[in-house]
């Protein structure tokens, strides 16, 4: 079986080419086979990955942008679907691929995945106890995704942080 990446070796777009290269990279270094297929300079190319993504799939102007990635005939996803299974360890498994042997996750049948799914779920995000680390990291992230703030902006959070500090000290 081999997985076909879509790609424009031409793309215009610096989020584009980031996007193949992150499929790419990370099929490398999975040592994944996987053939290029360039949409920019074979028109058969980018016809065929426009007829063979999924209607569903396809975003509302029904025009999907690469990458795209097919197990053989098969739709595997996008870069979106792709980068999900990848934070999930399931690449594998998103790419229609066994896991190689000795690989640390075996997979997992589906019912079970499901309870995993429901017990977090009953569980609920505030029981989860969360160490210093894991929120500092948490405010890294929700920092860098935050639009940029003005120094008058600032100097109003630090005095209602030292308020809440100071009642909390009390």
């Amino acid at each position: 079986m081999v997985i076909k990446v879509f790609l424009a070796s031409s793309s215009g777009s610096t989020a584009i080419k980031k996007k193949q290269q992150d499929v790419l990279g990370f099929l490398e270094a999975l040592k994944v086979d996987y053939a290029q297929l360039d949409i920019a300079c074979n028109e058969d190319n980018r016809m065929w990955m426009r007829e063979n993504v999924p209607v569903e799939k396809k975003p509302t102007n029904g025009i999907p942008l690469p990458p795209q990635i097919f197990n053989e005939e098969s739709y595997c996803g996008d870069y979106e679907t792709f980068f999900d299974a990848k934070e999930d360890n399931a690449v594998y498994a998103f790419l229609g691929l066994p896991p190689p042997p000795g690989s640390k996750k075996a997979p997992v049948k589906e019912e079970e995945a499901q309870e995993e799914v429901e017990d977090e779920e009953a569980k609920g995000e505030d029981d989860q106890p969360v160490s210093e680390e894991e929120e500092e990291l948490r405010q890294l992230e929700e920092e860098e995704e935050a639009p940029e703030v003005t120094e008058e902006e600032e100097e109003e959070v630090t005095e209602v942080e030292e308020a809440e500090q100071e009642e909390e000290d009390e």
